[in-house]
């Protein structure tokens, strides 16, 4: 079990309490609402440049300037991203580029929705939770590589859910051509595939310098 001083409504704030962050360059993938918003504002607070990952572009742009407000420094930006469109994806890889990336947050994601699909007619929740993710983070991995030092892993963080429990992948119909489809059942699927990929990538990627949490 992975024990910690901290608890489940320890703000984030506290969390990164005493940390320097100064220099870092960090991606949170759904950082206009919700925990997105207080994990970039945390970090962002400590020193970290972090840009806010998100789909609405002009809600990205006003979190942004409510954060660098709040802390007195402009270290947040917007860019834009839709995780069910793998073209969104690529063009948001291709913006980044090879500069140095230390930490990328895959904290956006879709839960209990009807079923839709994305641009590539993928079930949405997998199609957005896991494939537009592992997507971003193997085009994010070499300036996350270069982001590496001999003292200092890269991370990938895959936000993690006790719906992980729900389901496990069926391999032989993930997107529901021919099961019935329920919601709960396909989030917990897309859950299991976030926490696999994140134990897949650590084991490829740890000796090159970046471990996924």
């Amino acid at each position: 079990m992975i024990k910690s001083r901290f608890e489940a409504f320890t703000p984030a704030r506290i969390v990164v309490n005493n940390y320097d962050l100064e220099g870092w360059n960090i991606i949170v993938t759904g950082g206009a609402s919700g925990i997105g918003v207080e994990t970039a504002r945390a970090l962002a607070g400590a020193g970290a440049d972090v840009m806010l990952a998100v789909r609405d572009r002009v809600a990205g742009e006003r979190v942004a300037a409510e954060i660098n407000q709040s802390i007195g420094a402009d270290r947040v930006l917007a860019g834009t991203l839709d995780l069910a469109s793998l073209g969104s994806v690529g063009s948001f890889v291709d913006a980044w580029g090879d500069q140095p990336l230390d930490v990328l947050i895959n904290n956006a994601g879709v839960m209990a929705t009807p079923l839709l699909h994305t641009a590539e007619d993928l079930e949405l929740q997998i199609g957005t939770n896991h494939f537009g993710h592992f997507a971003l983070t193997m085009g994010l991995t070499r300036a996350l590589m270069n982001a590496s030092e001999e003292d200092r892993l890269a991370r990938v963080v895959q936000l993690s859910s006790i719906g992980h429990r729900r389901s496990g992948i069926n391999w032989d119909d993930i997107h529901y051509r021919t099961r019935p489809y329920d919601k709960w059942e396909a989030y917990g699927q897309s859950k299991t595939a976030n926490s696999l990929f994140a134990v897949g990538y650590s084991a490829r990627f740890e000796e090159h310098g970046v471990t996924a949490n």
